[in-house]
């Protein structure tokens, strides 16, 4: 019953106050109207009016009771099983002192005489009315409790299902690494064993320590802007044995974003895909530059090349589609991606500065 507890007695008292005082109004109503129905005829004013005083005041007074005492009660702590007691004794607390206000506003409104507790024929009729409607209260606000509580846990459920999607959509992109480039390395690796055994052997550790990046924290979302470049430098290493003296890579970090978080696997793939389609069939002079930096609360990461523009109908392969959907998951609609051709040819991606 702890969350019918907490959700009854959760609202601001002045909304309290005026959801059950309209309650009270209207049972005042449907009682006058009920005795004018079994008399034949419309009740005096003056009983239609302490009819609705009565149900209104009693009402409240029930209410503001269970509400107080409901406040104290988990101020200190109380088993949970005492308080269905406590319930009904602030019901009967309520009714008790209703009737007893709501004489005296009488008294005060008719200049008729008030007399404190003398009013045992009214706490006799009442009683049993205060507890019938009492129980029908707590069961329903306990069943309403219950109802949103296996609603907030259907609801955080499929939060938690979500999340475990993206997880896995996110551990997918960032393990993935181009086949092109894995088969390109392999044949630049098979013709340099018999002219350089020695440039074979360290293109292959790098190879190496590429996969062991996607392969042994694909559960990491995040890095750092330094972690995420080492890769990117050992990816060029690599990339360099086969282009060799044809292109030359430029790259500029600020300092203040090397210790920022971004996608784990972000750059990588844009730096293959500035080669595989800008810069593949250059016989010379072959430029990329890689610029990092921060934009107030964003980063701003640049790729660019002077390669073959970007077509007018962008292909979206592996690079820019892997680019794409971790962005999506990882911020929704918070980031922008810039893709043009002149006065320079670029891709930049504007996304938040995760410290």
């Amino acid at each position: 019953m702890e969350g019918f507890e907490n959700r009854y007695f959760n609202g601001s008292v002045a909304k309290i106050n005026l959801t059950y005082g309209l309650i009270g109004l209207s049972i005042g109503l449907l009682v006058s109207a009920f005795e004018s129905a079994i008399n034949d005829k419309l009740l005096p004013l003056n009983d239609i009016i302490s009819t609705l005083i009565f149900s209104t005041i009693i009402t409240l007074t029930i209410t503001d009771s269970i509400y107080l005492f409901s406040r104290f009660w988990r101020s200190k702590k109380r088993p949970m099983r005492y308080f269905i007691f406590v319930f009904y004794g602030c019901s009967l607390l309520g009714m008790l002192m209703g009737i007893e206000l709501s004489y005296l506003v009488i008294a005060l409104i008719f200049h008729v005489p008030f007399h404190f507790l003398s009013h045992f024929r009214d706490y006799r009729s009442n009683f049993l009315v205060v507890i019938v409607v009492s129980t029908i209260i707590y069961f329903y606000r306990a069943q309403r409790a219950t109802m949103t509580a296996r609603l907030k846990e259907k609801e955080l459920a499929l939060v938690k299902a979500k999340q475990s999607i993206t997880q896995a959509e996110l551990q997918t992109l960032q393990s993935k690494i181009n086949p092109h480039f894995l088969y390109n390395s392999l044949n630049s690796i098979a013709s340099l064993i018999h002219q350089d055994a020695d440039k074979a052997e360290d293109m292959t550790l790098k190879l190496s320590r590429l996969f062991r990046y996607s392969i042994n924290s694909p559960k990491e979302n995040m890095a750092q802007v330094t972690e995420e470049m080492e890769i990117v430098n050992t990816y060029l290493e690599i990339e360099k044995v086969r282009f060799g003296d044809r292109l030359n890579f430029i790259t500029h970090i600020d300092e203040s974003v090397k210790r920022i978080l971004v996608p784990r696997f972000l750059i990588q793939p844009l730096v293959e895909n500035a080669l595989k389609h800008g810069l593949n069939d250059m016989a010379a002079n072959g430029e990329l530059k890689i610029n990092i930096k921060e934009e107030g609360e964003y980063i701003s990461i640049t790729i660019a090349d002077n390669g073959k523009p970007f077509p007018a109908e962008l292909d979206m392969g592996y690079g820019l589609q892997s680019t794409y959907d971790k962005l999506s998951l990882l911020y929704s609609e918070n980031y922008q991606v810039q893709i043009t051709n002149t006065p320079e040819k670029y891709i930049r991606l504007i996304i938040p500065a995760t410290k």
